[in-house]
């Protein structure tokens, strides 16, 4: 299961065995991985096991279990191949800063006010550049130090928010890293991955975005267009000019390969993807479904992505653009992931909600945490936090239709915590799909815009939507019987 543990304050969640548990697994009669390997149609698996929708990887007893260990066995004189995601990039044995012993996690939640928080945050900006600054002159040095000192408003939003959530954040983590650390899922002494780990490609080109400027030259869908979908069959290459054009669906209860621009990306069972720019939606309306579900990541404008270039950001109006009334069933509950910039949590509450005629319900948090159970970065630090923001709320409309929908289902609560070891890779969340399905009903469609990924059950859709699907993030086991 990918939630190790459940407890009041929140989830315990293991990401990496989410992943292995969607089934990406393929079956060859030649029992030979070139034959994969040198498939530029789509392959599909056979006596795959059967994925339902929402609750698809949320227990082993749903289908067989796919952690890290070997290949499937199966019947009969057939190889097996299945593709697990790469263990390394979850291999996040020490913080990326060290916190002070007194702030260690384990050392209990001392009491700390905002002034101190200040404090701590200066201190280790000054140590920090003072370890980046090595190469520049010493009185450049001690500008930027100066600079950094300054709080503008912005960084003290962030502070005063951040001395009313430390306790509940600090404590809820306390508790679940005990557990952790009882079952054996987190170690306190950890060994290295140290074999492959160089090797590991964090840079794949895998040229989605590109693909997506290129299909703003196709002509336009049209609102009425009848091909709305387009299922991934066996046997059936996929041209790359038809994918911004419409859905693409695999609905067999096998994984596919599917090439796109001479890659290869892995499909899991049960989902589909439109890979399209925010201005190619139509085809997400032209699939005619309403979500019950719907996680939103939007590509958050700040400095540092306007200095990076790493990825495109989105304004707040063209945030606001978004159709989630259209998209959204009755009482569906939207959860959208925000960065630690009160500018945009507020935006989220006052505007964009109220917007899309969601009421704003809670506001939980994503820890992330090392292998050892210890904060990524100290909580207190000023620029970076060891945490995430998601703000749940639901459509509001037919109130008869929302208390039938709400039937069996627990309330949200106001604040639960997600703590996890999380992947290396920049933006890959953890999932949601186990730690929501308390709070709906079985069976829901789900919906992720701005998705880098995909999941069985799901439906996704944004510009890199593959982009975690390439294989190169997977590695190839093989069984021969």
């Amino acid at each position: 299961m990918s939630v190790v543990h459940r407890l009041t304050a929140g989830w315990l969640v293991d990401h990496l065995s989410f992943i292995n548990q969607c089934g990406y697994e393929i079956c060859d009669s030649l029992a030979h991985p070139s034959s994969v390997t040198h498939n530029t149609s789509v392959t599909s698996t056979e006596d795959c096991h059967n994925t339902s929708t929402f609750a698809a990887t949320l227990s082993s007893s749903e289908g067989p279990f796919y952690g890290r260990g070997g290949a499937v066995e199966t019947e009969g004189k057939r190889a097996k191949m299945r593709y697990v995601f790469r263990e390394e990039f979850f291999d996040i044995s020490k913080p990326h800063i060290a916190a002070a012993s007194e702030e260690q996690l384990h050392q209990g939640c001392p009491e700390v006010s905002l002034t101190e928080i200040k404090a701590n945050s200066n201190r280790e900006e000054y140590q920090e550049g003072s370890k980046g600054h090595t190469g520049d002159s010493l009185a450049t040095a001690r500008k930027k130090r100066k600079r950094k000192c300054l709080f503008n408003q912005g960084e003290l939003d962030a502070l005063e928010y951040h001395s009313k959530v430390r306790k509940l954040i600090w404590e809820g983590t306390l508790h679940l890293v005990q557990e952790g650390l009882k079952s054996g899922f987190l170690q306190r002494t950890t060994a290295k991955l140290s074999c492959r780990k160089n090797n590991i490609p964090q840079r794949i080109v895998c040229g989605l975005a590109e693909l997506c400027e290129m299909a703003k030259q196709f002509p336009a869908v049209d609102e009425n267009d009848h091909q709305a979908v387009r299922v991934l069959e066996e046997e059936t290459s996929s041209a790359d000019q038809d994918l911004p054009s419409c859905v693409m669906e695999n609905s067999s209860n096998c994984a596919k390969i599917i090439m796109l621009m001479g890659q290869k990306y892995l499909v899991p069972p049960k989902s589909s993807f439109l890979l399209s720019d925010i201005s190619c939606l139509q085809p997400l309306l032209n699939y005619k479904k309403k979500y019950d579900v719907i996680v939103i990541d939007p590509p958050w404008e700040n400095k540092s992505v306007k200095r990076s270039n790493r990825y495109s950001y989105l304004s707040s109006w063209q945030i606001k653009k978004i159709p989630i009334p259209a998209l959204a069933a009755p009482n569906c509950l939207v959860v959208t992931w925000v960065t630690n910039r009160q500018k945009h949590l507020r935006f989220v509450k006052d505007e964009l909600y109220p917007h899309w005629s969601v009421k704003t319900l809670a506001e939980w948090h994503w820890v992330k945490i090392t292998t050892a159970g210890e904060f990524v970065l100290p909580l207190d630090s000023l620029h970076k936090k060891p945490y995430e923001i998601l703000i749940l709320g639901r459509v509001q409309g037919d109130v008869k239709e929302a208390l039938r929908k709400s039937e069996g289902v627990l309330p949200i609560p106001e604040h639960q915590l997600i703590v996890s070891i999380p992947c290396s890779l920049h933006s890959h969340k953890p999932p949601l799909a186990a730690v929501l399905a308390e709070f709906v009903k079985p069976d829901v469609e789900c919906l992720e815009l701005f998705a880098r990924n995909l999941q069985p059950g799901w439906t996704s859709w944004g510009n890199e939507v593959l982009k975690f699907q390439h294989i190169d993030y997977f590695t190839l086991l093989q069984n021969e019987n």
